[in-house]
């Protein structure tokens, strides 16, 4: 049965301005035009375009991979040109294309987003990113599509001496974009509540926000007021947000041993607000990879975005029962 160019897109994971443009620029169209307007794509159409697909997502030019997507199921070629083998290699006397994103066994919508991504189709990756919060949540979206495609493209980068860089950044970006428009605004409190909100700061020196910003929006997800400080925060700066907050949690992140500071953890942990007799002191969480090691035996660290809203979910509920001291 003929699909919509709408129903295409989202089986291929490209946006349906990707497949118009395709269609004006290098003849890949559907065979079906219904009333002479509307796009009706047949599963020959179907099988050209997926040919075109893995073809641009492992680096080929796209009218190369137009020509030789057409060549590989039998449709008809236009024009002239280098000729492109099926596999994504050029015919002999060409250079190899770079190989497809290292994504393994994942969630099909990584494969969508990986290969918008690597086109710099940004409509494409908004749109791809939006379905998977609005499909699954935050949390889920987050470690199950988000992480393995940031993840599959910094290995690329780091294996193909510097190339991608302009892929990670984009997909960065969106994500970013994607995780902020997703978060519900704070709301207004007309009760006076003991709990304070929690604070989510990357340590000094620490510039990697986005595991932070995904934690934000899934708190904001489940209610919990939040105040978020992003990237590198000075330590005299967080410590005095604490004293005027009196947050139920702080959240500290640290992507790198080098920046990740016990000394800093504990002294935001023992840092005290409130009159004598009643005085309180917040739950200090320590998130990312520059915290593994003994030195952070003792403190709290969740290993996932779904262990910390649950610990964070606690600790707010906790103090505002009056149950912490």
């Amino acid at each position: 049965m003929p699909l919509t160019t709408g129903a295409l897109a989202r089986r291929l994971g490209v946006s349906p301005t990707t497949l118009r443009s395709w269609d004006r620029r290098y003849g890949i169209g559907p065979a079906v035009r219904a009333d002479g307007r509307h796009r009706r794509w047949t599963p020959e159409d179907v099988a050209v375009l997926e040919a075109m697909c893995r073809l641009t997502s492992s680096g080929v030019p796209p009218a190369e991979a137009a020509r030789a997507a057409k060549e590989a199921t039998g449709s008809p070629v236009r024009g002239a040109g280098v000729a492109v083998r099926p596999d994504g290699g050029r015919a002999r006397g060409g250079s190899r294309a770079a190989g497809a994103l290292p994504l393994g066994d994942v969630r099909q919508e990584c494969r969508g987003l990986a290969r918008a991504a690597v086109r710099l189709d940004a409509p494409a990756v908004e749109e791809q990113l939006a379905l998977s919060v609005e499909r699954y949540g935050v949390a889920v979206a987050w470690q199950e599509v988000m992480v393995p495609t940031l993840h599959a493209v910094g290995r690329k980068w780091e294996s193909s001496g510097d190339r991608y860089v302009e892929v990670e950044h984009l997909l960065s970006w969106h994500v970013s974009t994607t995780l902020r428009r997703y978060t519900p605004p704070p709301e207004r409190r007309t009760d006076v509540s003991p709990a304070g909100p929690v604070v989510l700061a990357c340590v000094p020196g620490e510039q990697h926000t986005l595991p932070i910003e995904a934690l934000n929006a899934g708190l904001a997800e489940v209610g919990l007021p939040t105040r978020m400080f992003g990237a590198a925060v000075p330590a005299e700066a967080l410590t005095a947000a604490v004293r005027r907050l009196g947050p139920s949690a702080v959240v500290l992140w640290a992507q790198a041993r080098s920046t990740a500071s016990l000394a800093l953890a504990r002294h935001v942990a023992d840092t005290r607000w409130g009159v004598k007799g009643a005085r309180r002191q917040p739950l200090v969480v320590l998130g990312g990879p520059g915290w593994s090691g003994s030195s952070a035996r003792g403190m709290t660290r969740p290993t996932t975005l779904d262990e910390a809203v649950e610990i964070l979910t606690g600790a707010h509920g906790a103090e505002a029962s009056g149950e912490r001291p």
